[in-house]
């Protein structure tokens, strides 16, 4: 979280420094879950490299909702904020460095925070982009099929095609490998079924 906000807001250096030692730094493998559904999440996470993925289970078979790469942070905010069980998993995709304040800190250096000029302001800005970025995925799912949705992963997130196993893709296109492979055809001869 640290380095999450002292990248976009180097006036408030004097409050990331303090923080600092609060922070773990891990370096895990690959297919490291670092919350599990269920558990009440305990850390804001930041990712310095790697690939990380929200899930959830149904009927045995796992939902990808969300990817987060390089300088993201995330946590499972419901669980994170409420203290309440999480609804999802989070685990790496790939080998990652993420570093971890514990909410303790997280929920001090918020109230510190709060007494700066802007910083609400700036919290408002962040949550509302973080929100329409949600909103957007939830509409997309009920308007859009498959193949559009794939479409809309290629033009606005690429980086996801590159670096996400196909059947994590898949997961998160709500399709089968198969249907994937598919879409990635017709795509590739110019002919996307709508």
């Amino acid at each position: 979280m640290v380095f999450h906000f002292r990248k976009q807001f180097p006036q408030l250096n004097l409050y990331w420094d303090k923080y600092l030692p609060f922070q773990q730094r891990l370096e895990v493998p690959a297919k490291t879950v670092l919350l599990e559904e269920g558990k009440v999440s305990q850390h804001y996470t930041f990712i310095e490299q790697g690939c990380v993925r929200a899930f959830f289970l149904k009927d045995g078979d796992d939902k990808t909702v969300q990817f987060f790469f390089e300088n993201e942070g995330f946590s499972s905010i419901d669980s994170f904020v409420n203290e309440v069980p999480s609804s999802l998993t989070i685990e790496t995709i790939e080998p990652s460095v993420l570093y971890l304040l514990p909410r303790t800190y997280v929920l001090q250096l918020l109230d510190e925070l709060s007494h700066e000029p802007g910083f609400m302001s700036m919290l408002l800005k962040i949550t509302a982009s973080r929100q329409r970025h949600y909103n957007d995925e939830l509409l997309s799912f009920i308007r859009d099929t498959p193949e559009q949705r794939y479409q809309r992963l290629l033009t606005d997130r690429p980086h996801i095609i590159r670096r996400v196993p196909q059947h994590y893709i898949a997961s998160y296109l709500a399709v089968s490998t198969v249907h994937l492979s598919r879409i990635k055809s017709k795509l590739a001869k110019g002919k996307p079924h709508f």
